[in-house]
């Protein structure tokens, strides 16, 4: 019989504390030995909150770790080098064209957009509710109609 336990993690920073120790334990696995997996394969994401899917067989204790994209908030907050989004344009962060591009391009698979503009255009409007500016502009002059 196989389960998944869906986690939210600090990239990097994961730890045996709960919640994500004690789900493990009841699992049957050893929590550092997966604390440990999590944690490299999940470094590339320092200082971001990234979901992690854990697939254990509770007969056979095997489990498979699915490190999932953290959100466009995350990424686009890291891009501008900020803590947390600001909301005010005024004295806003600014990311560029092409960190909007990437970020589009990465969560693609996750994303109702069928072409590049329209998945540049769900970064955009990520960038407007986080008060971002793009290129330091208003990221609407940016979205394409």
């Amino acid at each position: 019989m196989k389960t998944t336990v869906r986690v939210v993690v600090d990239g990097g920073k994961a730890t045996p504390a709960p919640p994500l120790g004690p789900q493990i334990t009841m699992l049957g696995l050893k929590a550092p030995e997966v604390i440990k997996k999590i944690n490299d394969q999940t470094k590339g994401f320092e200082g971001m909150k990234v979901p992690v899917e854990i697939e254990v067989d509770k007969t056979t204790k095997e489990y498979k770790l699915n490190v999932l994209m953290p959100s466009v908030s995350q990424l686009l907050i890291k891009a501008a080098k900020v803590e947390k989004g600001l909301g005010d344009r005024k004295a806003s962060a600014s990311v560029s064209l092409a960190d909007v591009r990437k970020i589009a391009m990465d969560h693609s698979k996750y994303s109702l957009g069928k072409t590049e503009d329209k998945l540049v255009n769900e970064v955009l409007g990520s960038c407007v509710s986080l008060g971002l500016k793009v290129d330091d502009k208003d990221p609407r002059e940016f979205i394409k109609k």
